[in-house]
């Protein structure tokens, strides 16, 4: 099958062109796509415009959201993806994530949990993975660093209060916040999830250091320890 190239299409049909001379607003997820990956795909069998490509994309996953849940390896086995398109095209993501966090995030200068968590559940609400996050605050709770503790399952083995104390101390942090999530979407915090957060209160108690929350961010939401009162 032949496809007829971008090139060849009228100017204002063209995405890029479309883009420039009305606005992002007034293109569809697949001209934006088509934008990013820049070029097609031919071969002896098909060839493909841009455009072409990203709606076979689409149609393959069923959305834009979809595509946040891809890992590298994944995205190297679409058909007409290669490297260089890979790249472009999980920087976007990861750009629109950032963008839409910093803006629900008040710049990293938080007010409350709720402040914390709409910055967060962008990104990691798609993570297949958990991550154990401790953010360590100023005295205007300002973040100073964001620190990774673990990835995979949360267990108290993983999680050991001295990974967090030591950034604490090195960067003289006034508190913290513990942040995690839940592949699941599940946002009832487990057994273990109780354990270690009573654990690293506990410590930071002996050393001064305030726990203001501890937030689990799923799809769904989130859940803050502190408006619970469990913490």
């Amino acid at each position: 099958m032949y496809r007829t190239s971008i090139k060849n299409w009228p100017e204002l049909e063209r995405p890029r062109e479309k883009l420039i001379k009305k606005g992002p607003e007034y293109l569809s997820d697949c001209e934006l796509l088509a934008i990013i990956l820049r070029t097609g795909m031919g071969s002896s069998k098909e060839k493909l415009s841009a455009l072409d490509l990203a709606k076979k994309i689409l149609a393959e996953y069923g959305s834009l959201k979809n595509l946040l849940d891809l890992s590298l390896s994944e995205f190297l086995k679409i058909n007409g993806i290669g490297r260089a398109k890979t790249a472009q095209v999980m920087a976007a993501l990861e750009l629109g994530k950032r963008a839409i966090s910093e803006r629900n995030g008040n710049n990293k200068s938080f007010k409350c949990s709720e402040e914390v968590a709409n910055y967060y559940i962008p990104l990691l609400k798609n993570l297949k993975k958990e991550q154990f996050m401790v953010l360590l605050l100023d005295i205007k709770n300002k973040i100073i660093k964001e620190v990774l503790i673990s990835q995979g399952s949360l267990t108290s083995s993983i999680v050991h209060p001295r990974e967090v104390i030591k950034p604490v101390i090195k960067e003289s942090a006034a508190s913290v916040i513990f942040i995690h999530n839940h592949p699941s979407g599940d946002l009832e915090p487990s057994t273990d999830d109780i354990e270690i957060t009573n654990r690293l209160c506990e410590s930071c108690n002996i050393l001064g250091i305030d726990v203001l929350d501890n937030i689990i961010v799923a799809e769904g939401g989130y859940f803050s320890f502190k408006q619970k009162k469990l913490i």
